[in-house]
């Protein structure tokens, strides 16, 4: 599903009758900017909020620059996509890092909202920047919890420090002292949820924060709970005076109202985000990036940063030396979709692609047959990977009996494979974007 699609298809239906025009009257930006207040309140974004957005920008569009250019329709859209970036972005988007460390960051929120599996994942992520995480088990109440969070530290390889059932803030200053003496630059305390805000465990949160002093206070939120989650972002800013917020499952929100909602109204900003369930699935949060997609302009610069983390330089030339050479095989192929899943979720990457959302919409990749595809590379000999023209009737039956599918199937990845070459030869000639990602 792609991120916030049911916003970004409603947004992109307005401005496609704006661009139509070759002048815009004040009327038809009232009527426009009537329908993008409706479809923002639709996707859950706060009422007030909305209001505001769409006041601000009616402004702008009214101007005599917008009225008397050339392309209004396009200057509409410019000035969404300035006050979308406004509406979500802050000075203090980065994770702060304390002078001298550890850096301690206190994560907080209510049962359900994923927080101790983004303990872990946003301990995976500082590794990969270079840090030295500690994961802190401060949440003694929920069942279990203190084993989940070992589960997630075992995942992202990172230590976690845990003293049972003992007081939380006594377990938070101990592993402070255990971080200095063992050089763990970072320290990331999970702490007790509850199913709803109430004082004893705003009570314990607050204790904690007095005891460690966090560099960071990290609120984490179900982003699929839309108002919900723009309430409890409010109150917990309130009793806490929290640093930023992680949006946890954006990847299943088709409507991205709190993502839009909870920077105005707390004053904090969205520091990170839940994209998917493998540990390496978050992402610092871009309001730039953000807008862009929810505009339908795509989002080249993560997607060619999820490309550079999968694959080499080194590798990509060898890539691209193959497709010029034609000399790319089944073996390539098979390394290439491994390479493609590393990166993610295939309609998401679809999506960060300028222009591909509105081309394919309504047609999902199913991330399964890639696992067919692979069972049936894996049937083929290596002389076949090597030489794919070599594998007519007879070796096509044999590799869909090996890979237990049909000659069907086979008769469809040997086209699909055809295709991608050919594809690729025609990337070629689009420097700019081929250079980032190859």
């Amino acid at each position: 599903m792609a991120l916030f699609s049911s916003l970004s298809d409603k947004l992109n239906h307005i401005f496609s009758k704006l661009t139509k025009r070759g002048k815009l009257t004040e009327l038809e930006i009232k009527e426009a900017m009537r329908e993008v207040r409706i479809a923002l309140l639709e996707a859950d974004v706060n009422y007030m909020v909305a209001k505001k957005f769409v006041a601000d920008v009616s402004e702008k569009a009214m101007g005599e620059e917008v009225m008397k250019s050339l392309t209004p329709g396009q200057m509409v859209i410019k000035i969404v996509n300035e006050e979308m970036v406004k509406l979500i972005s802050s000075n203090e988007q980065k994770l702060k890092i304390a002078p001298n460390p550890p850096t301690i960051i206190m994560m907080c929120g209510l049962q359900g909202a994923g927080k101790t599996t983004m303990c872990g994942k946003l301990a995976y992520h500082l590794k990969k920047s270079g840090k030295k995480p500690l994961l802190v088990a401060c949440d003694i109440y929920r069942p279990a919890a203190i084993n989940q969070l070992q589960v997630v530290g075992k995942t992202a390889n990172t230590e976690v420090f845990e003293k049972g059932t003992q007081n939380p803030v006594k377990t938070a200053k101990q592993a402070i002292d255990h971080a200095n003496k063992q050089g763990f630059d970072t320290v990331i305390i999970d702490t007790a949820g509850r199913l709803h805000i109430n004082q004893d465990l705003m009570q314990e949160l607050q204790d904690i924060k007095k005891e460690v002093k966090p560099t960071e206070i990290l609120l984490v939120v179900d982003a699929m709970t839309g108002q919900d989650a723009v309430t409890i972002s409010e109150s917990f800013n309130n009793d806490l005076d929290i640093s930023g917020v992680i949006l946890t499952k954006l990847d299943g929100d088709t409507r991205g109202g709190a993502a839009l909602s909870i920077k105005a109204i707390t004053g904090k900003p969205i520091k990170f985000s839940g994209i998917g369930e493998k540990i390496g699935d978050l992402e610092p949060f871009y309001p730039d990036r953000i807008a862009s997609r929810i505009l339908g302009m795509g989002d080249v610069l993560s997607l060619i940063e999820k490309a550079q983390e999968a694959v080499t330089e080194e590798e990509a030339k060898q890539l691209e030396a193959k497709f010029r050479e034609n000399s790319f095989t089944f073996e390539d192929y098979l390394l290439q979709m491994e390479k493609l899943n590393k990166m993610g979720n295939i309609n998401d990457l679809i999506g960060m692609i300028p222009g591909m959302s509105s081309k394919l919409k309504g047609v999902t990749i199913d991330e399964k047959q890639l696992a067919v595809n692979k069972a049936i590379i894996q049937s083929m000999t290596k002389e076949e990977r090597l030489n794919p023209d070599i594998i007519k009737a007879s070796r096509r039956k044999r590799i869909a009996e090996g890979s237990g599918t049909s000659i069907q199937q086979v008769n469809i990845l040997l086209k699909q494979f055809e295709q991608s070459k050919e594809m690729m030869k025609q990337l070629k000639g689009k420097k700019s974007l081929m250079r980032g990602m190859f």
